[in-house]
C-alpha cells in the first residue's frame, strides 16, 4: 500500500467527478446559497491501481442572503473513496459558527456515482437548536485549493 500527500485537487477532482452540473433548484427549496471551501489538509491513500481514499479538511464560508446561514462559517471535512470503476463517493461533517455565535453542524454525503449529494443538520444552537433543516449541494467549480458548492432545500 502507498500513501501519497496531495492537494485538495486530488479530492476536488473525484468530488467533482460525482457533483459536477448545472444548479440544482427545487420548488420546495426555502433557503439556498453557496458555501466557499478553502483546503487546509488534503492526503490522499492509493491502496490498489485506481482505488483511492482521499481525507481532507476545509475552511467553510456560506453566502446565503436572508437565511440563518448567510456569512456562517467554519470547517467542513470528508472522506471521498475512488474505486476502481472510476466512480466515487463522499460522506463528511461541517461545523459553523454565525455573527450571533450561535452553531450549527451538518452531515452530508453524496452515493457512488451521483451528480449531487444531500444534507442534513445534525445539531446545533441558539437559533439553530433543534432545527432538521435538510438539502442538496452540487460542485460548481473549484482550482484545486478552493471549491464553490451550490447548495439548497429546506429550513425552518
Amino acid at each position: 500500500m502507498s500513501r501519497k500527500l496531495t492537494g485538495f485537487k486530488t479530492c476536488i477532482a473525484a468530488t467533482a467527478s460525482l457533483m459536477f452540473g448545472s444548479q440544482l433548484v427545487h420548488a420546495e427549496d426555502n433557503c439556498k446559497g453557496v458555501d466557499v471551501l478553502v483546503t487546509q489538509t488534503s492526503e490522499t491513500t492509493e491502496i490498489a491501481k485506481n482505488h483511492t481514499i482521499s481525507i481532507w479538511k476545509a475552511f467553510s464560508v456560506l453566502a446565503s442572503p436572508g437565511t440563518n446561514y448567510d456569512n456562517a462559517t467554519g470547517e467542513c471535512s470528508g472522506i471521498t473513496l475512488t474505486t476502481p470503476d472510476g466512480k466515487t463517493q463522499s460522506m463528511g461533517y461541517c461545523a459553523r459558527r454565525d455573527k450571533d455565535g450561535d452553531t450549527q453542524s451538518i452531515a452530508w454525503h453524496s452515493p457512488p456515482g451521483a451528480d449531487k449529494g444531500m444534507w442534513k443538520a445534525t445539531g446545533g444552537s441558539g437559533k439553530f437548536a433543534g432545527k432538521q433543516d435538510a438539502g442538496w449541494f452540487q460542485f460548481a467549480r473549484g482550482d484545486g485549493k478552493m471549491a464553490v458548492t451550490n447548495w439548497g432545500g429546506t429550513c425552518q
